[in-house]
Formats: structure tokens, sequence, C-alpha cells
């Protein structure tokens, strides 16, 4: 074979291979332990304060990973948990930040058709350094500013080993 035969061959070769290395993805996503300290301490920190709520914990792809709800929660927070969580981790915002940006932005919302999302505080993103890898919803508090602090206690529980 020719030396440019050689080189045609390699330049054929050489992308294809290339390409079946990076065949998958290497995510951080939270694991249920991380999920269930979270939780507790979200619910621990909410009866601190006399409220009686419901914590969600979600992945990366806005499953569940822990749900806790307190024996005098309302029926209607563990819903509530669980939207404020999953909207956090759909747009990539705290849900109370999302709620903001739509107020600020005249109708059509779209993403309010979608099941699962509110505009409700009370979720807040948990991030490995930059990246998210999960996000933590609590409902029941007087106000979702209320839950959006229990939400940070349980982060705060989990910071250590959440890296950087």
């Amino acid at each position: 074979m020719t030396k440019n035969a050689w080189l045609y061959l390699a330049a054929v070769l050489v992308p294809g291979a290339a390409f079946a290395q990076q065949a998958y993805v290497t995510e951080k996503t939270l694991t249920v332990d991380a999920a269930r300290e979270a939780a507790v301490a979200a619910l621990e920190s909410c009866r601190k304060s006399g409220f009686n709520t419901t914590v969600t914990v979600v992945n990366k792809w806005g499953r569940v990973k822990a749900v806790l709800s307190d024996d005098n929660a309302g029926p209607h927070t563990s819903e509530n948990s669980f939207r404020k969580a999953y909207t956090s981790i759909t747009f990539k915002a705290n849900s109370g930040d999302y709620g903001k940006r739509i107020a600020a932005t005249p109708p059509p919302h779209a993403g309010l058709v979608l099941a699962n999302v509110t505009t409700a505080e009370g979720a807040l993103l948990i991030l490995s350094g930059k990246e998210i890898v999960g996000a933590i919803g609590v409902s029941g508090a007087p106000g979702g500013d209320k839950d959006a602090v229990c939400a940070q206690a349980g982060i705060d529980k989990i910071a250590k080993g959440l890296g950087g």
C-alpha cells in the first residue's frame, strides 16, 4: 500500500474510533442517602419553626429520590413539594426565581401548561460545584419564602458531600 493510501485509511478510521470512545456520558446525580439526609434536615428545620410540611427531593432527571411528609402536613403538600422540585430541575432555577421570571414577562407562558410545573416559591437546586445534581422542594409553611429556608437547611446538611 502506498503512503497516501495509508494516510487516507487512517483519516477515515480514526474519527470513527474517536466517536466510539465517546458514546456514553458520565454525570453526577444525587444519591438516595444524600436525598434522605437533606429531606430529614429540611423537615426538622420546618418543625423547629412550627410548620408541618412535606419535603420532596428529586435527582437531576426529576425522579423522586426521597419524600417525607410531617404528621400534620396538609394533603396538598405532597403534590406541591414535588411540583416545586420538578420545576426547579426542569427550568434549572429555584422555583421562586422561575415564578418571578414568568411574572416579569408577558403571556403566553408555554412552560405553565406542562404537567407538574408551578411558579410557587419553595424549591432550590442542589449543586455540586456548578453542576445541577438535584432539587429539594418544601410545601406547607405559611409562605414559599419559609419553605425555601427549610430547603436550604436540607442542602446545608449535605453540602460537604456535594464537593465541587
